[in-house]
């Protein structure tokens, strides 16, 4: 009986009803777009700044991360490598050997970092061997092989089938010395990775700079960022173990991790400002209502219907209002999002963009976070503000009410 008169009770004033639900339902297609725009947006980020060198995950030596010196190694890789693939959610587990020195071609030489890499391995954990634009990328059995930044073989002069020579010092401090062929050049996007790094293979790093079969790093890949993460949590207990850490993305990449963390915090803010505005409008077209009808609820007291059942009345009100701006504005946004999450979102600024490894493109993903979390607060706060309306009706009292004008 109070769920029909609440229902009949809407539609006195159409007009009202149905602007009181389309606020709503555009605060809910405002909320899913943007968070679902947010966590596409985050998860391409992370995914492409992540697989352009570093991978999802990496096992180092204590402090190495802080202080990355050829002498401090993992000197049992081969049985490490093969613990971490029986992880789920670990593909690939790619060995690296990294230090600097001086590349020299004729009266030019330059400082770089020179890693020493598997290649087939290497190629799964980052897309440095699909950024070749000249050559090719290192193979497996290449043995007096280098690959360039673009802007390193640019500095140096130097072009696919030219030779270099590498000057550095090896595990031990002697002299490592070696020549080699630029068999490719890569262009990753990145300047400062373009103008610094360079690439060789695995064994020949551990011959010029005598590690034997000694790595500095093992770079995890797998299916997806999230898969990763779950098997670093596992293997972080066996890992310490062993002596050893594991970084995870947010360690990786400290950076990229407060950008985003800076941009949600933002944008939390944001929405609940439009949360606050929406509900304070619905709030206030109650009020309206109520002073509207003040001699009718007094009559309707009058006659011997109970306070607390004329409050409910006027809750259930605005509980079908916010369930019909609630259910149109997840069905608009869940529209609008996943036409989106097809075909992408153009936000322009591609410069601007690239330094954090994003595309043209942008495309939402849709999850049950992104869908339900702006519906449900804003649903929750609209029914949470009927409590006023409601407390205002059970302080009427009857001769009064129905003696306002």
């Amino acid at each position: 009986m109070i769920a029909r008169l609440a229902w009949r009770n809407l539609w006195r004033q159409p007009r009202r009803t149905v602007l009181s639900v389309l606020t709503i339902a555009f605060a809910c297609v405002v909320t899913i777009f943007l968070l679902a725009l947010q966590q596409g947006t985050y998860s391409t980020m992370k995914e492409n700044v992540l697989k352009l060198y570093d991978g999802y995950a990496q096992v180092q030596p204590p402090e190495y991360a802080d202080d990355p010196e050829l002498r401090k190694t993992i000197d049992h890789p081969a049985a490490l490598i093969q613990r971490l693939e029986a992880e789920t959610g670990i593909s690939t587990v790619a060995p690296r050997a990294m230090t600097y020195a001086v590349l020299s071609r004729h009266n030019r030489s330059y400082g770089a970092a020179v890693v020493g890499v598997s290649p087939e391995a290497e190629a799964k954990v980052s897309v440095l061997a699909h950024t070749i634009r000249k050559g090719h990328f290192l193979q497996e059995g290449d043995a007096q092989s280098i690959v360039l930044g673009e802007g390193l073989a640019r500095d140096l002069h130097v072009g696919v089938g030219d030779s270099v020579t590498l000057l550095g010092a090896d595990r031990d401090g002697s002299l490592a010395a070696d020549v080699l062929k630029v068999e490719g050049i890569f262009a990753s996007g990145n300047d400062n990775l373009d103008r610094q790094m360079s690439l060789i293979p695995l064994a020949r790093f551990q011959t010029d700079f005598a590690m034997g079969k000694r790595v500095n790093t093992l770079v995890l890949g797998g299916p997806s960022l999230a898969a990763v993460n779950e098997a670093v949590a596992d293997a972080r207990p066996w890992i310490a173990q062993e002596g050893l850490t594991i970084q995870d993305w947010g360690a990786l990449e400290p950076g990229l991790k407060a950008a985003i963390e800076l941009d949600a915090s933002t944008s939390s803010l944001w929405y609940v400002s439009l949360i606050v505005v929406v509900v304070f409008i619905l709030l206030n077209t109650l009020l309206m209502s109520v002073f509207e009808r003040t001699r009718e609820f007094g009559v309707l007291l009058a006659i011997g219907m109970q306070p607390a059942k004329l409050g409910r009345m006027v809750w259930m009100e605005l509980s079908l209002l916010a369930a019909l701006g609630v259910l149109a504005g997840l069905v608009l946004g869940l529209a609008v999002t996943g036409w989106y999450s097809i075909h992408g979102l153009s936000l322009g600024g591609e410069a601007l963009f690239a330094q954090w490894g994003l595309p043209g493109l942008m495309y939402p993903r849709l999850s049950a976070f992104s869908t339900l979390a702006g519906p449900l607060v804003i649903g929750v706060c609209i029914l949470l503000t009927g409590f006023i309306p409601y407390r205002r009706i059970q302080r009427m009292i009857p001769m009064t009410a129905m003696r306002a004008t």
